[in-house]
């Protein structure tokens, strides 16, 4: 569809979920907030972790009746659906365009989310994903090609503006699965109805959030998720529609062939449980050299349209 520009009328944000935990026997100690201010700082106290930012925008002309949230995947903030690395618009303002009302999570410990900066709170210390991991992980070339930065044929991703999207990367923490479920259910429940596209690692979370609200959450896009619900879980999808979009080179690496298999049985549980699925492989629909970050390839816009297109037949 010809998409006519459309404005934001009002953006905002907020905080939900999360919890408050009491800090006790750490010892004062003096610091500098700058060169001319120096303080005693007790580090004991009340303190409130584990909260999801949510930015909303809310087009001038709201042409779709349900909001759509936006999920980053593992180790990504919400920033990765507002721009490109090579600098164009990114998916925020393609939906916005279109009509919807969007609102994009920072989950746990991502972003504006903030993390929890006490020993022992959580068991596991974080990891952050490497230019070189990105690199084969993301499908962008092969690992032995990231020194010469040599894409795979045909390649999307803009790999010249590299250096700009690691710089999107921010630490993890592997053991928070549970809490970011719950956690966006409290901003579920702030934002009401909605239809909720994830990506990668929001993948399983969202599905799980899914089965937790199956009263708000009325259909889902996954975009090349790396995690998925159990049975269970899938069966609150009964009679909802659910879009599965994955891009190119899904054969160049183990973990990605596995993914694709999980997927797709996945979504053959999802048609056993009463889902209405749809799969779309970009490359098998002619629409090659879409890597893992489909939303800063160079035909980020037309995936957008494609998927608003889907979600606007159903809802």
């Amino acid at each position: 569809m010809n998409v006519k520009r459309n404005g934001v009328a009002e953006f905002g944000s907020f905080y939900a979920g999360g919890r408050q935990i009491h800090i006790e026997g750490e010892p004062v100690r003096s610091i500098a907030f700058t060169q001319t201010a120096s303080y005693d700082y007790n580090p004991n106290g009340l303190f409130h972790i584990e909260q999801a930012y949510v930015q909303y925008f809310i087009p001038s002309e709201q042409r779709v009746g349900i909001p759509l949230v936006l999920l980053h995947g593992g180790g990504m903030t919400g920033a990765m659906w507002e721009h490109t690395p090579d600098g164009r618009t990114g998916w925020v303002q393609a939906f916005v365009e279109q009509g919807f009302a969007v609102y994009v999570v920072d989950n746990v410990e991502r972003g504006r989310a903030g993390w929890a900066p006490f020993a022992g709170i959580w068991p596991d210390t974080p990891i952050v994903r490497s230019a070189q991991e990105a690199w084969s992980l993301f499908r962008f070339g092969r690992a032995n090609d990231f020194q010469a930065r040599q894409p795979f044929k045909e390649q999307r991703f803009p790999v010249e503006h590299l250096d700009a999207f690691i710089c999107e990367a921010v630490p993890r923490w592997l053991s928070n699965n549970d809490t970011a479920v719950t956690t966006l259910c409290a901003a579920l429940d702030r934002i009401g109805p909605c239809l909720l596209l994830a990506h990668s690692h929001g993948g399983e979370v969202a599905f799980r959030a899914a089965a937790q609200r199956p009263g708000l959450v009325q259909g889902m896009v996954a975009v090349e998720p790396s995690g998925f619900g159990s049975s269970l879980e899938a069966s609150t999808l009964n009679g909802k529609s659910c879009l599965f979009v994955y891009g190119d080179y899904l054969d160049a690496t183990p973990t990605w062939q596995s993914l694709r298999k999980k997927g797709a049985e996945f979504k053959n549980t999802l048609d056993q449980m009463g889902a209405a699925t749809e799969w779309w492989e970009l490359a098998e629909m002619g629409i090659r050299g879409n890597s893992h970050m489909l939303m800063m390839d160079n035909n980020s816009d037309e995936i957008a349209l494609r998927i608003g297109d889907w979600l606007r037949a159903r809802y």
